[in-house]
């Protein structure tokens, strides 16, 4: 199938997919991409989808698979490439952790194949610094040589310097240096021998000698020794780190989950850079594109293309440079890419998964085999006509060209008949007239033609179904001068039958462009109507914000009205404290109550009863309604059980009634007493006031919120409580509404 992806324009499509990939392995992976199976395929899909919501990044990941191989070989690596390697796994895994705290399932399925490589990411942090030189502190033993190693250098450094000032005429230059691995002076070569020492190098022009002195041999001598020492204990710690490395049995996995990563995100900007869709593979046998088009080609022209159990094969014709090669290799592509796990080149596709794609595209000759044009064309045909079945996609350009034009038709027409005869689907392009009347007769196959605009003399590139194309040889050649007589001499040679085709087709396309005109109109008239169905819904929804204007005036009076209410009513509770005549005050406090809270405030939701499952915006939950309170309803969330006003919730039972518009007015009596933060003195007037108003207005049970603290706050409300003779009992709320921070107080009412 290698071949006919190629002939298909597949390679440029890989190369495209390998240069939105983030890492050496998505490349790879985009270069080396062929068709899956069915259920890969869609896995990939669904993949791509979900990383729309989660675009993968991955930016520090680098292909491991050069370092395994030698680490597997037993070559130790070196400390930056096996930094290099724990920050790819560390960043793997933060992948995963990232993905798997999401609900995207596909690309979760595809992180879970990601290893855990902790142990070996903190052994190379602990090892390494961020230079990937070794730690000190990456083994015992080397630390107390690079203890040891440090003062010796200063000592050395410290000796040379003093024979530095002590030989200042003797030096070429006044600076230390080291020559094989060892400290030294630069010493003029005319006075080296006044320098005691041993000559380890010399400058390249042979002026300088650079001398290690005598005084400082038995020094370089143990600095060395420590040396290979330290170096030896890093090889040895870097030799474990590698072992460690080659012998993760998850790293594999974790590099080919990588890849796919890779690739997924690479196909999703793709997907995103050139408008492609997600395809679906449908029945055998049936192709539904809508807006297909060649994802290669700029500014492309869509289409929509169909084939199924009734229109098996389209048999395309017309002019040169019309577009019938673009519309195969579309066809083509959407098949190939789908199968391959990628989105395709359509606003929507509904494909079948086909065995092959068998193709006949483009003229190659084969010097080598001896094969000219046609016989390489009848090569093709021939593995087509064997491979042919419902399950492959046929894709065969100028059907019967290269040869004489009556056996090239009636060999074109055999084929034909044999791919209806093995029910193939496909497109078969062909200038030859015999195989457009064949296909106008033949059931199983239709006409289609690429469009030509005579007037601006140029493709147009639209897909016209049910007409064959004209190839437009005598108006082209008019058009571009050739001679009247020859011109009008070819035109008698045609024939009277080709003429009566010829203006037959001529006929066609008039007609069509005629239903082409009306169709115009047609849409104009809808987007007329649909700007004037816009202007109307713009009208009701300014409606509807007046409206919505007026009921937030209506509720903020509401509010004022109430707060006056209250105002009066906290100036009667005064009167009662202090005035004679307390149960004329309460009574005046029950009768303002009545006027701002009504008796009998009609259910929204007349079919809310216990029992209803109900939807609660204001706490984003779901819950069910335990029992109705008036304006109030209790509510069952989870193990908490909250009241909610009534207008507040949404049923979710089908078919329940819809809330009528009213104003709300809060009850000015709220059942709870917050005493956290008060003094004792000030807590047990406020409960006082509290329990006369409560017990007036008949609300029991009530809850005195102390708060737990010390307790001392609740052990007088308690003893408070036990006095009150309107106190019937009391108890602690329940663990999840406060426990022994709340007492709840049931009344004799």
């Amino acid at each position: 199938m290698q071949a006919d992806l190629e002939r298909l324009d597949f390679g440029p499509v890989k190369r495209a997919l390998a240069e939105r990939a983030q890492t050496a392995l998505g490349e790879e992976r985009a270069l080396a991409l062929t068709p899956l199976r069915q259920e890969e395929a869609e896995a990939r899909h669904a993949r791509i989808e979900e990383a729309f919501f989660y675009p993968l990044k991955l930016g520090g990941v680098s292909d491991l698979r050069p370092l395994l191989q030698r680490a597997r070989r037993g070559e130790a690596l070196t400390g930056p490439e096996l930094l290099a390697a724990a920050g790819t796994l560390e960043r793997a895994m933060e992948l995963k952790e990232g993905l798997f705290g999401t609900e995207l399932e596909a690309l979760k399925a595809l992180a879970a194949g990601i290893g855990d490589h902790r142990g070996f990411v903190r052994a190379v942090g602990s090892a390494l610094n961020e230079e990937g030189e070794v730690r000190d502190e990456a083994s015992e033993r080397l630390k107390k040589l690079r203890g040891r190693i440090r003062p010796l250098k200063r000592r050395i450094q410290e000796r040379v310097y003093q024979l530095l000032e002590r030989h200042a005429e003797d030096l070429s230059d006044r600076f230390v240096t080291l020559r094989r691995g060892r400290y030294v002076l630069p010493v003029k070569a005319e006075r080296v021998h006044r320098v005691p020492g041993v000559v380890l190098d010399r400058s390249s022009s042979g002026a300088t000698f650079f001398v290690e002195p005598l005084s400082v041999v038995p020094l370089n001598n143990e600095l060395a020794r420590l040396l290979l020492e330290e170096e030896a204990e890093v090889k040895r710690i870097l030799g474990e780190l590698t072992a460690r490395l080659a012998s993760d049995p998850g790293v594999d996995a974790t590099l080919e989950a990588l890849a796919e990563l890779d690739l997924v995100e690479a196909a999703r900007r793709l997907a995103e850079d050139w408008k492609l869709s997600r395809p679906r593979f449908g029945p055998p046998g049936r192709y539904a594109l809508k807006a297909a088009f060649h994802p290669l080609i700029p500014d492309p022209v869509k289409n929509d293309l169909a084939l199924d159990e009734r229109q098996k094969l389209l048999l395309v014709s017309g002019p040169n440079m019309g577009g019938k090669t673009a519309l195969l290799k579309t066809l083509g592509l959407v098949q190939a890419m789908a199968q391959s796990g990628l989105f395709v080149a359509a606003e929507a596709a509904e494909i079948p998964f086909v065995r092959a794609i068998l193709t006949d595209i483009g003229d190659e000759q084969d010097i080598l085999a001896d094969l000219s044009t046609f016989a390489s064309h009848l090569k093709r045909l021939k593995t087509i006509l064997e491979e042919a079945g419902p399950d492959a996609l046929v894709l065969v350009d100028e059907l019967g060209t290269g040869t004489d034009p009556e056996e090239g038709a009636a060999l074109g027409q055999a084929v034909l008949e044999e791919l209806l005869k093995k029910d193939a689907r496909g497109i078969v392009t062909t200038h030859l007239a015999p195989l457009k009347a064949f296909a106008a007769e033949a059931e199983g196959i239709e006409n289609a033609s690429m469009a030509f605009d005579l007037e601006r003399f140029a493709p147009t590139y639209r897909l016209l179904l049910g007409v064959p194309g004209r190839s437009y040889a005598f108006a082209i050649a008019e058009r571009l001068g050739f001679p009247e007589g020859p011109l009008a001499r070819a035109r008698a040679l045609l024939g009277e039958g080709a003429r009566t085709a010829e203006a037959l087709l001529a006929r066609l396309e008039e007609e069509k462009r005629a239903l082409g005109e009306e169709l115009r109109k047609a849409e104009a008239e809808r987007k007329q109507a649909e700007r004037a169905r816009k202007e109307l819904e713009a009208r009701l929804a300014a409606i509807e914000a007046e409206r919505q204007r007026v009921l937030e005036a209506a509720r903020a009076e509401a509010d004022r009205l109430l707060l006056e209410a209250e105002r009066q009513i906290k100036r009667a509770k005064e009167r009662a404290r202090t005035e004679p005549g307390k149960k004329d005050a309460l009574r005046q406090i029950l009768e303002m109550r009545r006027a701002v809270r009504p008796e009998a405030r009609p259910n929204p939701y007349p079919g809310l009863k216990p029992g209803t499952r109900v939807e609660v915006p204001d706490y984003r939950a779901k819950g069910k309604v335990l029992e109705l309170r008036g304006d109030l309803a209790l509510v069952q969330i989870g193990p908490l059980k909250v009241e909610v006003p009534v207008a507040r919730l949404k049923p979710r039972d089908e078919g329940a009634p819809r809330p009528t518009e009213a104003v709300v007015v809060k009850s000015g009596f709220e059942p709870e007493l917050n005493l956290r933060g008060l003094t004792q003195a000030e807590a047990l007037l406020a409960l006082e006031e509290f329990l006369t108003e409560a017990y007036a207005l008949k609300e029991s049970p009530v809850r005195i919120l102390h708060g737990k603290g010390t307790g001392a706050l609740r052990t007088a409300v308690r003893q408070a409580l036990k006095r009150d003779k309107r106190v019937a009992r009391f108890h602690d709320a329940m663990p999840f509404e406060g426990g022994h921070g709340v007492t709840v107080v049931h009344l004799r009412v």
